[in-house]
């Protein structure tokens, strides 16, 4: 059924942002670009680890934090909670990852390293500077700084 009111006017054209608008030159293309980059390094440079980006960081936070509720550390590294229970899922069956009930608050689901999962991050902690530096070597230190503070800001 298709609504005469819910119908909206097409936006105006402004025929000269069309003619010099280039792709290239977007940030969401650039970010984009980039993060391509960053993940094809990430994997060459952790591919013995089997482990996503996204994995890689819930397990660090576990490394920093201790156990912690999924919830949180969904928040804390930027996941849905329907993305983030993958991902405890997918850990867990690995056996990098251990859920409980957190004894305050039963309703709450509590993620911490195994024994393995501290191997793995541990290992694989001591690899990521050297994801960040390759990442980064186009750029000179300052620059390299630079970006950092300013991608920070966006996010």
């Amino acid at each position: 059924m298709n609504a005469p009111h819910l119908r909206q006017k097409p936006p105006e054209v402004d025929p000269e942002a069309l003619r010099t608008y280039r792709v290239e030159e977007q940030i969401g293309y650039l970010i984009r670009r980039a993060h391509q980059r960053a993940s094809s390094i990430f994997e060459a440079v952790m591919r013995d680890f089997s482990v996503t980006p996204v994995q890689f960081a819930v397990m660090t936070k576990l490394h920093d934090l201790g156990p912690t509720s999924q919830n949180q550390v969904g928040r804390l590294v930027g996941v849905d909670p329907a993305t983030m229970f993958g991902v405890a899922r997918r850990l867990t069956a690995r056996g990098l990852v251990r859920t409980t009930a957190d004894e305050a608050d039963a309703r709450l689901v509590l993620l911490a390293l195994t024994d393995e999962g501290v191997r793995v991050i541990e290992a694989m902690k001591s690899r990521g500077a050297e994801v960040t530096a390759r990442t980064l070597a186009p750029l000179s230190p300052d620059e390299a700084a630079e970006l950092i503070r300013l991608i920070a800001r966006l996010g």
